[in-house]
């Protein structure tokens, strides 16, 4: 347990986090509310605020070379005006100028004291009133002859402009060219105050004008890209929301503006996939109708298919010429009736349900599927089987066990097609290779046809025999392929073979 003293710095270190913490909150709290304000806006509003900040960054940009340009400026128009007193001093005898109109040319001129140089020799036009302190000497140097000495005076311009609006009442000396050949200069000295306050009234102006401009800039650049792009992407949205209260409605798809860019490419695509969902759903819409429709009539098409079975049985027992001729006929019609109904009911129905998976020895299950075929069939079809006792696959019996029925039903009625054909064989080969196991289901009947193969797996239009529905593959196919396998074709020299491939599940 912690003494008296240790408590006080535990007590005082926790103080400090719940202060640093509070610090940093304070310091992030105006980023937060920027970002909430930025992301809570609409994409109007975001394109005039960075028109307007991008205009006042390139303003900003310009304003130091402007500012410094004004200053070179303002100093050149005071060495000028030195100038012209220097000249007004030539024209008096022994440069004796009355001090009334030496003072209007020192106020005109607003210096303190001009001297000029000439041919290597200085003479003081107008002295200084006084003892002065220089704080700073500047050189106003004439055009460059080159781009790099050019821009390296414009960086040392822009430099002394920081250093004039960041100084407090500095007296400067000043010297420039004069004359037409720049050889001679001429200096003044003069307060730098009035120079300041001259800049910072221009720099004012320039940052009015900037405000003033980018708004501007900004209301006419929103105006045109909102034309151009953000009313067309609103348009996008609005109809995107618009469609997906009612995706069946095709009065709701996106119109086409004509459009050639990419605004109107993006229309024409919207367009299209609209137009595919909404006949999707209109034909999920029939297909589940159709379903309930099947689910309903299902009972009663069952009972009535029995009680024609149960009639028909009854029917052998009469020993009437006439009707022992007919009869079979009718039964082969009901058995084929009966056999269509029970899958068409079946596809229709209820969708499958998940495959509960276990492992299961496969050999029994193939022995149980063959004897549900009546397999082997004497005089007719034969039954191979080539699966290893101790084989197990990872799947659900039911499953399998009605996959592989139809699989073994399709090879015997394709060898029972061949007329007089006695030496029919049906062959179920099964093995393992490493996670996954394979299943191979052949016959030497009368094969698949190469235009069934096309639509194989297709319901209603993969049946390899006249009046057939093609059902029973495509349910062996959905069964596989709930277990993440697959059913496939493959070539064969003679007759049909398909394969189930299973894989395992993936085990922790």
């Amino acid at each position: 347990m912690p003494d008296p003293v240790q408590r006080a710095i535990i007590n005082g270190n926790d103080h400090d986090s719940d202060d640093g913490k509070k610090g940093r909150s304070l310091l992030l709290a105006p980023w937060h509310a920027i970002t909430r304000f930025w992301e809570s806006r609409g994409l109007p509003t975001k394109l005039i605020i960075l028109t307007a900040v991008f205009v006042l960054v390139a303003e900003a940009l310009i304003f130091l070379p402007s500012i410094a340009s004004y200053r070179v400026t303002w100093l050149q128009e005071r060495l000028t005006a030195a100038q012209l007193a220097a000249l007004t001093s030539d024209a008096f005898p022994g440069g004796q100028i009355p001090s009334a109109l030496r003072a209007d040319l020192l106020r005109t001129a607003q210096v303190k004291a001009i001297a000029s140089r000439s041919a290597g020799e200085r003479r003081l036009v107008f002295p200084p009133e006084g003892d002065l302190t220089i704080d700073y000497v500047y050189y106003l140097p004439p055009e460059a002859d080159s781009f790099w000495d050019s821009l390296s005076t414009r960086f040392e311009q822009a430099r002394d402009a920081v250093t004039t609006l960041l100084s407090n009442n500095r007296t400067i000396r000043v010297i420039g060219h004069s004359g037409p050949d720049n050889n001679a200069l001429i200096e003044i000295v003069i307060p730098e105050a009035p120079l300041k306050a001259a800049m910072i009234r221009y720099g004012m102006n320039i940052l009015w004008l900037s405000i003033v401009l980018s708004v501007l800039t900004a209301v006419v650049v929103y105006f045109a890209l909102s034309r151009l792009f953000v009313k067309p992407l609103t348009q996008i949205t609005t109809n995107m929301l618009h469609f997906a209260e009612n995706p069946e409605d095709q009065a709701r798809i996106m119109p086409n503006t004509g459009r050639r860019d990419e605004i109107g490419v993006a229309e024409r695509e919207l367009a299209s996939m609209q137009r595919q969902l909404s006949s999707l759903l209109a034909q999920k819409n029939r297909l589940a109708q159709l379903g309930m429709a099947v689910s309903k009539i299902n009972h009663d098409l069952r009972n009535m298919l029995a009680n024609a079975q149960l009639i028909s049985d009854r029917l052998v027992a009469i020993p009437d010429p006439t009707v022992q001729r007919f009869v079979p006929k009718l039964i082969a019609s009901l058995d084929r009736a009966i056999q269509f109904c029970n899958s068409s009911l079946q596809f229709g129905g209820v969708s499958e349900a998940t495959p509960r998976r276990e492992l299961i020895p496969l050999k029994p299950l193939v022995d149980e599927v063959a004897d549900s075929q009546g397999l082997p069939r004497e005089g007719s079809v034969a039954f191979v089987e080539n699966v290893e006792p101790g084989l197990l696959i990872d799947a659900d019996r039911e499953h399998l066990f009605r996959a592989l029925s139809n699989l073994i039903r399709n090879a015997v009625q394709a060898i029972e097609s061949i007329e007089g054909k006695t030496d029919g064989e049906v062959r179920v080969d099964a093995r393992r290779e490493g996670r996954r196991v394979f299943i191979d289901v052949a016959d030497n009947g009368s094969g698949v046809p190469k235009k069934a193969r096309e639509n194989l797996f297709k319901a209603f239009q993969g049946s390899t025999k006249k009046g057939g529905t093609g059902l029973g593959l495509v349910i062996a196919a959905e069964l596989v392929q709930a277990h993440g396998g697959s059913l496939t074709l493959l070539d064969s020299q003679s007759g049909a073979r398909f394969r189930i491939e299973l894989p395992d599940r993936a085990f922790d």
